[in-house]
Parts: C-alpha cells; structure tokens; sequence
C-alpha cells in the first residue's frame, strides 16, 4: 500500500513538471514564433525528472557523509563544485539570507 501511494505522488509530480516545462516551453515558442512537439516536452521532461532524482541522491549521499539526516546549504554548494559560477550564485543567496536572518534575529531581541 505504501508503494501505490508513494508511485502516486511519483506520478502526481512527475505530471506536474510535465505541466510546468510544457508551459515554459509553450511560451517561448510564442516567444520566438516556433513549435514544440508534444514529444519534445515529453523528453525534455524526462531528462529533467532524471537530473532530478540524481541530485535528490547526491545531497542525500553528501548528507549522510557527514552524518546528517537533513540535507543542507552546504551539501547544495558541495553539489554545485564543478559549475563554479552556479556555485557563487547559490552561495551568494545563502549569505544574504543568513544576513537576513541574523538581522531579524537582532531586531527580535532589542524588541525584548
């Protein structure tokens, strides 16, 4: 029973991506006065729901590495080594949210 139930949300995802890469694509072939053929955004589909679920395993293995059962930013940054300016992307939207966090921290205990 859990497996039907966890191929469901497999499934209720996986057409939920469908959904939102069709209409990526559809707009940007209106974009660019092009077609895409049902198959393109099938396949297209299928390859991002693989690299997907090969991130999924990678920040879970990372995170079991180091003897972690929740994923974080660290593991994401570890994950974006190879691609050095997807790396500095992420890892300056970190700081800025941690800065954010730290402030409101700060804030919150001078209201106390």
């Amino acid at each position: 029973m859990a497996d039907a139930s966890g191929e469901d949300v497999q499934e209720r995802l996986k057409s939920a991506l469908w959904f939102a890469i069709g209409k990526m694509v559809d707009d940007e072939s209106l974009r660019r006065n092009m077609n895409a053929t049902p198959q393109f955004i099938g396949a297209l589909t299928e390859l991002v729901w693989t690299q997907i679920e090969n991130v999924a395993i990678d920040l879970e293995t990372f995170s079991q590495h180091a003897g972690r059962t929740t994923v974080t930013t660290d593991d994401v940054l570890l994950l974006a080594r190879r691609n050095s300016d997807l790396q500095s992307v992420i890892k300056d939207c970190v700081d800025r949210l941690k800065a954010a966090k730290a402030k409101e921290k700060t804030r919150s205990e001078k209201q106390k």
